[in-house]
């Protein structure tokens, strides 16, 4: 059985797909875009994208009681892989071990021109 997970404290989703879907004890977020929730509005550079979706991720998984320390996987998309040493900084700052595992890939272009998204899986225990 499948569940929608929302909050309100991350941005509504641009399409026809939910901020997360939550099965058993596995919670899977959709690709989370740099918007701040309260303005709408993109942020700017990479280290402050990284920050707010990572943000928007913590917001997603407080709405079902989970941390950040309850992600598995995580799949980065970077418009620019020479970004990957900024990104890389601040991911660092919001994960501790042991780091969830990782994928990570340059693509030709993001919703809202981002310059990151990133998606991920988490389970609560």
């Amino acid at each position: 059985m499948k569940k929608a997970v929302y909050s309100s404290n991350a941005p509504e989703a641009i399409g026809p797909y939910s901020q997360g879907i939550k099965a058993g004890s596995l919670l899977f977020l959709s690709g989370q875009l740099p918007i701040d929730p309260k303005t709408g509005l993109l942020k700017e550079g990479i280290q402050e994208q990284t920050t707010q979706v990572l943000n928007n991720i913590s917001a997603i998984l407080e709405s079902e009681q989970l941390t950040i320390n309850d992600v598995l996987k995580t799949t980065v998309f970077l418009k620019n892989l020479s970004d990957f040493s900024a990104m890389n900084e601040i991911y660092a700052k919001f994960f501790a071990e042991p780091y969830p595992s990782r994928s990570t890939v340059e693509v030709a272009a993001l919703p809202k021109n981002a310059l990151v998204e990133i998606e991920c899986i988490a389970i609560k225990n």
